[in-house]
């Protein structure tokens, strides 16, 4: 018995374009002599949909976009992902479709993840169904996770999934699958999302595992596919190549970006490039998935920018073939502090000033896109989000962050890989102290431990969720574990008003890590 699996990029709402993807698919399945086809979960509608899951109208259009799907499942068993209203819950669902009728529907149980559990209700969880005289399992989402009597009997587990990139999940779900197939002794066969929705990348990566718990069919990353499993086909072992961490950041990072822009309708970008490595990172990567005809930055030096920072900038810029403009801003900073120079008489020059340049630099890139209807990425990274080290209103500023979820240390491995063909970021960019260049000779160590201290103290705080102790324990400095924590801690207004994060990490800030504004932080020491 052949089973056709789907890997396929939605768009949230978009009924009409994913019943095409899905009727198309159906069709060649058929075509393959399979049996039975299988998509993702919430697949017709897309995910996560959030709030729309509570319209009337959109579940309407889920309901009716699947009749219309039914309708071309003759002679075939179809296994499709879709939200569904029943009574007054609303439910992932698996529906079955069998020889053009929708037979039943499958509910998911475990609603665990923060982008569902306010949406969505438990469901009665895996059920089977005979195709061919074979029985099959199917399970949606995170139920696969549970412990599960499948029975001696089954054939084949099904697994309809929406899981999210990040850092290391997919060598993670390779592993747990594994144990599965081995475990039940049972083919595997996992069908998951694919695409950016919003600040969400879904990496697909489908797979089937044998009953021996081998791997024999693994999908593309990052990209559609499509292929026919035969159940009784004698598939060799495929050796499971060895995750590239910076290659999978880079990919997940193209495929968000790509899709942020192609699913809004959005044409052009434009930053701030700065000579820095976190502006240069973003610029080549964008002019990469969005062609260096639709970028336009800005290099705004000030009187504190080194000529280094300008030339490499300008040379960047004329590698990617993208169109630039160098607009200095000290006569702007001036008039700004001429301005307020009766308001500030009797102070000392502080990080008041070093901010009017940032925020001038902000005015200016949001100039740039109101302008032109350019969309304006922001360049922040991870630690610079993590410890407050960025000007609201200024560097902050931006429509949607690429890099936001990746530390310091992480940027400069995206870089390196960047450059893994020859140079396309200056080698001077990558080489050269980090400095925000807001003062005579400031270098970012004035302000902050060197990045690889602090971002292996922010991970630990973030990532792995541990206490002072523990991590002073592990050999760090408690001076500088207190002052980073006290930083992450007194900085967590900053990230209420930054800017949509790609998720990249298992802890991306504001998102799956939310504190309140007004609390006694002294409760976590």
């Amino acid at each position: 018995m052949k089973i056709a699996i789907a890997q396929l990029n939605y768009t949230i709402g978009d009924f009409e374009g994913n019943k095409e993807k899905i009727i198309r698919c159906i069709r060649q399945a058929k075509g393959d002599g399979a049996k039975v086809v299988m998509f993702s979960e919430q697949a017709i509608s897309g995910r996560p949909a959030y709030d729309l899951l509570n319209d009337i109208v959109f579940l309407e259009r889920c309901n009716e976009t699947l009749s219309e799907i039914a309708k071309e499942s003759t002679e075939i068993t179809t296994i499709i992902g879709l939200p569904l209203q029943i009574d007054n819950d609303i439910i992932s669902a698996a529906a079955i479709i069998h020889n053009g009728k929708i037979s039943r529907y499958v509910g998911k149980q475990n609603v665990i993840s923060r982008d569902e559990r306010y949406h969505l209700s438990r469901s009665h969880g895996y059920e089977f169904l005979r195709v061919e005289g074979r029985n099959i399992a199917v399970v949606l989402g995170s139920d696969i996770y549970s412990e599960h009597d499948f029975g001696s009997d089954v054939d084949v587990i099904v697994s309809l999934k929406s899981t999210r990139y990040s850092c290391g999940i997919i060598e993670r779900r390779y592993d747990f699958y594994s144990k599965i197939a081995y475990k039940t002794h049972s083919n595997v066969i996992a069908v998951n999302q694919l695409g950016g929705q919003t600040d969400i990348v879904y990496d697909g990566s489908s797979f089937v595992f044998n009953r021996r718990g081998e791997a024999i069919v693994l999908m593309r990353s990052f990209e559609e596919d499509y292929t026919v499993f035969e159940v009784d086909g004698d598939y060799p072992p495929i050796k499971i190549p060895v995750q590239d961490k910076a290659r999978n950041v880079y990919r997940a990072i193209k495929l968000g970006l790509k899709d942020y822009f192609a699913k809004n309708g959005f044409k052009k970008a434009c930053l701030g490039l700065s000579g820095g490595i976190d502006s240069a990172v973003v610029c080549a990567l964008a002019s990469e998935v969005l062609g260096p005809e639709n970028i336009h930055v800005l290099m705004m030096p000030s009187q504190y920018s080194s000529d280094h920072s300008v030339g490499d900038a300008v040379k960047l810029a004329e590698t990617l073939g993208i169109k630039y403009d160098i607009v200095p801003i000290t006569g702007i900073f001036d008039s700004t502090t001429k301005a307020l120079a009766e308001v500030f008489k009797g102070t000392e020059s502080d990080v008041t000033e070093e901010n009017i340049q940032a925020r001038t630099r902000g005015m200016l890139i949001m100039a740039l896109s109101n302008k032109f209807g350019y969309i304006t990425l922001n360049t922040s990274n991870k630690s610079e989000c993590a410890v407050g080290y960025e000007t609201m209103y200024g560097d902050t500023v931006g429509a949607f962050s690429i890099l936001g979820d990746l530390y310091k240390t992480e940027v400069y491995e995206l870089a390196r890989y960047i450059n893994r063909k020859g140079e396309i970021i200056p080698q001077n960019t990558i080489i050269k102290e980090p400095s925000a260049e807001l003062c005579p000779d400031h270098k970012d160590s004035d302000s902050l431990p060197l990045y690889d201290e602090l971002d292996a103290i922010l991970y630990r705080l973030i990532e792995e969720n541990q206490t002072i102790d523990e991590i002073t324990t592990a050999g760090f400095d408690i001076g500088t574990v207190l002052k980073v924590f006290k930083m992450l801690i007194s900085n967590e207004y900053k990230r209420y008003q930054f800017c949509p994060v790609l998720r990249l990490s298992t802890c991306t800030l504001g998102k799956d890590r939310i504190l309140p504004l007004t609390y006694d932080s002294s409760c976590l020491l």
